[in-house]
């Protein structure tokens, strides 16, 4: 099968299909600690952070889609709507441009000027493509930084999967000493743990997504494929833990099964620089209700930081959080 139908499935399966892990992220486990007698104008809370050199709102809509028909029309909408709450956005994976199939959908600067923008390709293609194809797509597509994914669970279920992984880390670190942007590693949904983080930061990665289980099941997507054996629905370490494994040993983005602004919160708030989400920002373009979720996630963000005390975004890494 072409990667470009590949994709397309991809999107249909994560748009139509229960792929959503049972087991949570873990974040209705924490309580963030109410201040009933916030000191400051609420009007004036202000998140904005800087990511990647350029300002920009916590929360970032994470690598979900691009290479395959109908894929620019989804990230034209999602560009736009980043665009408007500078919110960093990520890019599908760009093995169909590296491949020569389809680049499109994944030329979408033009539609973002301000914000980070970030590229993505998959841990494997670093042992197919130089890093000269990599910084070509940097060029090409106005990138900020590159994301490599690491998705062993899904590939090793996918009837078309990768399964030679060997050497994936010394690639990396070439990557990591030759390209111009910042390199963040993510994986894509079970979750990266502390001493993996540590070996991350070993190679000279710049940043971490977390992606931990609790969101979207790459499992459960790829068996809505036809994918086997089964057994892994909910294979994955949960993002609440995994941002506590890996605070403190590089800035991190804490995406995996944020599923509102207040989620958000709490994933910054135990350690995360912004939070992310994927599958929501899908869902609500689908259903014609983009920019209604972006601005209630942002009000939810702002209310939640101000109900904890917090007028900006060094403050929220102050909140007092418990796992109940």
């Amino acid at each position: 099968m072409g990667i470009e139908k590949r994709k397309g499935q991809h999107i249909e399966a994560v748009l139509r299909e229960e792929v959503e892990y049972t087991a949570s992220a873990g974040f209705e486990q924490i309580r963030l600690k109410h201040e009933a007698l916030p000191q400051g104008d609420y009007a004036k809370v202000e998140l904005h952070t800087r990511f990647l050199g350029k300002k920009a709102f916590p929360l970032m809509i994470v690598a979900i889609t691009g290479g395959f028909a109908g894929a620019l029309q989804i990230n034209r909408a999602l560009a736009e709507t980043a665009e408007k709450y500078l919110f960093p956005m990520g890019l599908g994976s760009m093995r169909p441009m590296l491949e020569g199939v389809e680049e499109e959908s994944f030329l979408i600067r033009k539609h973002c000027p301000s914000i980070p923008l970030v590229g993505n390709v998959g841990v494997a293609q670093l042992a197919t493509y130089p890093v000269e194809r990599i910084e070509a797509l940097v060029s090409k597509a106005e990138l900020d930084g590159m994301a490599v994914h690491l998705n062993p669970l899904q590939e090793l279920l996918q009837i078309e999967g990768d399964r030679e992984f060997s050497g994936s880390l010394e690639k990396i670190a070439e990557l990591c000493d030759s390209l111009s942007v910042p390199v963040i590693v993510k994986e894509t949904g079970a979750g990266i743990g502390g001493a993996t983080a540590r070996e991350l930061k070993g190679a000279g990665v710049d940043w971490i997504d977390v992606s931990g289980a609790g969101g979207t099941s790459w499992s459960k997507v790829e068996y809505a494929r036809g994918g086997t054996p089964p057994g892994f629905e909910e294979w994955g370490n949960p993002t609440a833990e995994c941002i506590k494994e890996c605070k403190g040993v590089l800035p991190l983005i804490g995406s995996g099964g944020v599923r509102s602004g207040i989620d958000a919160i709490k994933a910054i708030a135990l350690g995360a620089e912004i939070a992310g989400a994927a599958r929501p920002f899908l869902l609500a373009h689908d259903y014609g209700k983009l920019d209604e979720m972006a601005s209630e996630w942002v009000e939810q963000m702002k209310i939640a930081a101000f109900l904890c005390g917090c007028t900006n975004h060094s403050q929220l890494k102050n909140i007092e959080c418990t796992f109940v």
